[in-house]
């Protein structure tokens, strides 16, 4: 039970998604997903920053047939857009995790589990998907990140990401409008409003009293969701440091990716400790507001690392034209949070498989215009900047 019939005729791109997932979730489970932190000036100069470059288009150059595949950790991927972690997405479809992580195989592409799925990291390695990835931090409790370390490489992960921009938590201020809690509470208003949503409201329904942080229940301990949520909140440690990435590095053999690296100096020193690649992200916006936009601190951070190792860019990306600025200014993919969620909302697996394949085709489009057939020829000379008017006053 999605949007109803018609829905990818609608869902012609990801924010016309966005809308019929709006449609379909109640107001506080929608703001959980789609807000930021405090004034979500981030947020949105997240999107609005790609605007900043333009194309300088060459269709002489002959590009009758594209490739979007790329090479990336060893393997093989047939789109530069991957799944990022985005925690309960069971929230947003039964199963969710694992029904976006079976779109992900189908499109060629990569899966990354949240930390803070419902599904366990062992289930959703169940589906086959890969390659995937699994989602981490450095926890108060050292010995629960050994722990999913270990998990993660007994259940066959291809890569492991250090989230490291989430050692406080952000302040939601959306979620504090809305009273939204985990576990969800809603309010009579907001349960009266439900009346309009009775697709989500039918298939969650016996879903919502299951949901859970599958990773973080110990055999003989309670499931129950609020419980396992204080606990995760206890487990931040804004201490962590580089001495815990080297642990970390000591730990997982596999490809070790950093999320949430911004700033070039930080870019260089994980290029010191051995690691494999890693994500410009601010969190979606929903932790520092005020941070750079992550297309705007990709430039510094290619620079600094020199192609030692892979840079990835999340945060803002709503266009298959966002993928390839990324991927011209020194990206190798792009991940996505929000858009995956828009279509997991509106029909699950095929919503998500939908969502996938609108980038597919805006990127293959965008590189046919631009003149370029292979992911590998494109570079910032394809790109101009724009004297545009200032991004902070659009972004408020």
């Amino acid at each position: 039970m999605g949007a109803g019939k018609g829905w990818q005729r609608r869902g012609y791109n990801v924010a016309a998604m966005r809308e019929l997932a709006r449609s379909v979730l109640p107001r506080p489970v929608f703001e959980f997903a789609d807000g930021g932190a405090e004034d979500e000036l981030t947020l949105r100069r997240n999107e609005l920053a790609f605007q900043a470059w333009g194309f300088l288009p060459r269709p002489l150059q002959g590009a009758a047939n594209r490739d979007l595949t790329i090479e990336l950790f060893g393997k093989r991927l047939t789109l530069p857009v991957i799944i990022g972690p985005t925690g309960l997405a069971g929230l947003f479809w039964p199963d969710g995790e694992r029904a976006a992580a079976r779109a992900a195989r189908a499109a060629g592409t990569a899966y990354c589990l949240s930390h803070g799925s419902v599904c366990t990291l062992e289930a959703l390695a169940q589906t086959g998907a890969a390659p995937r990835w699994m989602q981490v931090f450095i926890y108060e409790d050292r010995a629960f990140t050994r722990e999913l370390a270990e998990r993660a490489a007994a259940a066959g992960y291809d890569a492991l990401v250090l989230t490291v921009d989430n050692q406080l938590l952000g302040n939601r201020e959306r979620d504090l409008r809305n009273g939204f809690a985990i576990p969800p509470r809603f309010s009579p208003t907001d349960v009266a409003a439900m009346a309009l949503k009775l697709r989500w409201l039918a298939r969650m329904r016996t879903e919502l009293p299951r949901i859970t942080f599958g990773n973080y229940i110990k055999p003989g301990e309670t499931a129950d969701l609020k419980t396992l949520a204080g606990r995760m909140g206890g487990l931040l440690d804004p201490s962590m440091s580089w001495r815990d990435v080297d642990e970390l590095r000591r730990i997982w053999r596999g490809p070790l990716i950093i999320k949430g690296i911004v700033h070039p100096t930080e870019a260089r020193e994980a290029v010191e400790h051995g690691i494999d690649g890693i994500i410009v992200s601010n969190h979606g916006g929903r932790q520092l507001d005020g941070s750079a936009a992550s297309i705007e601190a990709l430039p510094a951070v290619v620079k600094a690392v020199g192609g030692r190792l892979a840079v990835l860019l999340d945060g803002g990306v709503r266009r298959g034209a966002d993928v390839v600025k990324a991927l011209a200014l020194g990206a190798r993919a792009c991940l996505i949070g929000r858009p995956q969620l828009w279509g997991l909302t509106v029909a699950g697996e095929p919503g998500v498989a939908h969502v996938l394949d609108v980038f597919r085709r805006e990127i293959d489009r965008v590189m046919g215009l631009c003149g370029i057939s292979r992911i590998a020829d494109l570079s910032p000379d394809i790109l101009f900047r724009r004297q545009s008017p200032d991004l902070d006053d659009m972004a408020r």
